[in-house]
């Protein structure tokens, strides 16, 4: 479809997401690298050329816009759906997400220490910040980590809750790369606990790897608490003890 002939309502949704890249100084090769499809896609897109909903859906996701809008404007018809893609219209996370709505969640938001056994030393932890807040633009939780000793692999991501389930799962994927932690919901004491799958570079390669890990919830999270805490460190007993009662109470369990 030629851009000169596109409907008005596409011609203003084009426009919404041309503008969404000037203001994150985005090119269409990075709005393609991060919403995970083809560069090509995204010039079909920006020409007005029709694409796939879930193409849509990620564009908007990468660059803050509202999928039902942009769709709708897209369409030119009012969006019956998909419901698992809407989010109720902003007040509930999608379906596939858990279908959570925010009075239901409000107690995840926060700030949160976060530790887990370093993967390469021995007896060394690794602790570090995880901010939850609620997103309107994409209704959920979305969890962001700071002050990691190895900033470079510091994750973003959603959260997904499960109505029929003790378990809560922090998903990052980043370029088709995905992490998952799977950790029990948030309890009376303000802990979460459970496991974290990912990959770790060990010379080389890159390699799976599976440790506990223990989100603690802090009004406040003072610099001695994170980084790597070796033995010497003034905070190793305590990263041990959640690390030990995370096993020892059944929260996860590692086979092999």
């Amino acid at each position: 479809m030629p851009e000169q002939n596109l409907s008005t309502d596409r011609a203003a949704a084009i426009a919404k997401i041309r503008t969404a890249m000037i203001e994150k100084k985005m090119t269409q090769a990075e709005l393609a690298d991060n919403a995970c499809c083809h560069e090509k896609t995204v010039q079909n897109m920006i020409a007005g050329r029709q694409v796939r909903d879930q193409t849509l859906f990620d564009v908007c996701a990468v660059l803050g816009l509202d999928f039902e809008s942009i769709r709708q404007g897209w369409s030119g018809a009012a969006v019956s759906g998909p419901m698992e893609l809407r989010g109720d219209g902003g007040h509930a996370a999608p379906v596939y997400m858990g279908a959570y709505t925010k009075a239901a969640v409000d107690h995840y938001i926060g700030c949160y220490l976060t530790v887990r056994p370093s993967f390469s030393k021995p007896d060394t932890y690794v602790a570090y910040r995880t901010d939850i807040v609620w997103d309107p633009d994409w209704p959920s939780l979305l969890f962001e980590e700071s002050e990691r000793p190895d900033v470079t692999y510091q994750h973003r991501g959603r959260i997904y809750v499960p109505a029929s389930s003790m378990f809560v799962h922090f998903v990052s994927l980043t370029k088709g790369a995905m992490r998952m932690v799977m950790v029990s919901q948030l309890d009376q004491s303000g802990h979460m606990r459970g496991l974290i799958t990912t990959l770790n570079k060990q010379g080389a390669m890159l390699i799976p790897v599976a440790t506990p890990i223990v989100f603690a919830k802090r009004d406040a999270i003072a610099a001695m608490e994170v980084g790597e805490i070796a033995p010497a460190h003034g905070a190793h007993r305590a990263c041990k003890a959640l690390i030990e009662e995370t096993m020892r109470d059944g929260y996860a369990r590692l086979v092999g």
